[in-house]
């Protein structure tokens, strides 16, 4: 069975004293590629170091907007654009959207992801979109961009919104990504989600270090290998056979990013 973790954050510190290990893990759980989100550029050189020593591991570049208000400047905007096409490795723009849950500064975030998607549209990349407490305002950015005749495609990483406003973005065209949250016994939103997202939409993604899936949830590290539970229990919300989902959402992570199948080492 091959998966693929399509958002890690394994450039953290939490993982620097065991990444081999961590890297040995997710081999023997059959995640064959990893692609690495970036919070903000200043990350890229790690990352492509990490993926120096991982060769599964493919990355994005772009600015979280919890860090739009700090950081953002039409020079990190050229910033982005140029490191995008500074190596093959890049697959996604990301991660870039809305976050109205921690922050209050949605014109600015407006701003800054309407820029991003303009490079994203301008290297033919997909966009990963980080959407908190903004999906009205999420779709309404995507569809005014495509009304402007631009193409977008990505993915809506981490997702938790409800059944209507996931309607909103299959009908955009956007993959939906879950991460353990939907490993959560109480998240009930989040299963019908799930459950009403077709097959060939479906992304999964442990978004570690962060929200460790049940069985798993004690432990305060995710992991790649974690998201093996990811990929159960959506199989367990849709009856199907969890090869099944593996299958399916390895495929769609491959079209979506470009993505070939090279074999991991053995660990």
């Amino acid at each position: 069975m091959q998966l693929i973790d399509t958002h890690v954050h394994i450039n953290f510190e939490t993982f620097e004293p065991d990444l081999d290990a961590v890297a040995a893990r997710w081999r023997e759980a059959g995640v064959v590629r990893l692609v690495h989100s970036c919070v903000e550029p200043s990350e890229f050189g790690r990352i492509q170091t990490i993926a120096d020593r991982f060769p599964e591991v493919a990355f994005a570049v772009g600015l979280h907007p919890l860090d739009v208000s700090t950081l953002w400047t039409h020079a990190l905007a050229e910033e982005i654009k140029s490191l995008a096409q500074s190596d093959v490795r890049v697959v996604a723009i990301g991660e870039t959207g809305l976050d109205f849950f921690k922050a209050d500064n949605p014109d600015q975030q407006i701003v800054a992801l309407n820029s991003q998607l303009e490079i994203a549209a301008e290297l033919d990349l997909p966009v990963i979109i980080h959407c908190r407490d903004a999906a009205a305002q999420m779709a309404d950015c995507l569809r005014q961009f495509k009304n402007r005749g631009r193409s977008v495609r990505g993915v809506m990483h981490c997702w938790g919104g409800t059944p209507e406003e996931t309607s909103w973005f299959l009908d955009l065209g956007m993959y939906i990504s879950f991460s353990g949250t939907v490993t959560f016994k109480k998240a009930e939103q989040i299963h019908a989600s799930a459950q009403m997202v077709p097959l060939d939409r479906l992304l999964i993604e442990t978004d570690c270090p962060f929200l460790s899936p049940v069985p798993k949830r004690g432990e305060k590290r995710n992991e790649p290998s974690y998201v093996q539970h990811v990929a159960h229990q959506l199989a367990h919300l849709k009856t199907l056979p969890v090869e099944t989902i593996a299958m399916q959402t390895t495929l769609n992570a491959c079209r979506l990013f470009g993505l070939d199948l090279i074999p991991a080492p053995v660990p």
